[in-house]
């Protein structure tokens, strides 16, 4: 299996919101916090810096660690690591900049729509409606 390394960001706003993408894979969707494969030669903190420019259009800093997650996807052979952040916006303004072009939405939303459009990962990630910092922690999601 051919190992892959992803960055993803949680970012809460002052009001309780997250911020989301939606990613479009062939004639489907799905939304997600920013996030994508590590580069070659890149850290895990670059790596979520840059994805979430490019995604979002925002500039931002690394707060802290939420999760290790680690995921085989039998079908496309790879074992996925998961490294998600903590990820304050320190400037910029909503402007998708997808080198893949497959973003296509970003959008602030409530706990409740969180829950809504992506049900499965809200629970996965322990995303509470309160976005306290959760103590970092380690899951393997099995295979897929």
């Amino acid at each position: 299996m051919k190992r892959i390394d992803v960055a993803s960001a949680l970012i809460p706003d002052e009001n309780g919101n997250i911020l989301l993408v939606k990613n479009v894979k062939g004639d489907s969707f799905y939304w997600s916090p920013p996030g994508g494969a590590v580069e070659e030669g890149e850290t895990l903190e670059q790596a979520v810096i840059r994805e979430v420019r490019e995604e979002t259009g925002f500039e931002s800093k690394v707060t802290g660690m939420h999760s290790v997650r680690e995921v085989f996807f039998s079908e496309k052979g790879h074992h996925a690591l998961i490294i998600t952040f903590f990820v304050q916006i320190i400037g910029g303004r909503i402007d998708i900049m997808d080198p893949d072009k497959e973003v296509i939405d970003v959008r602030w939303v409530d706990y409740q729509t969180a829950k809504e459009l992506m049900p499965s990962l809200v629970e996965m990630l322990r995303i509470n409606a309160d976005m306290v910092k959760t103590p970092a922690f380690y899951e393997f999601e099995g295979v897929r």
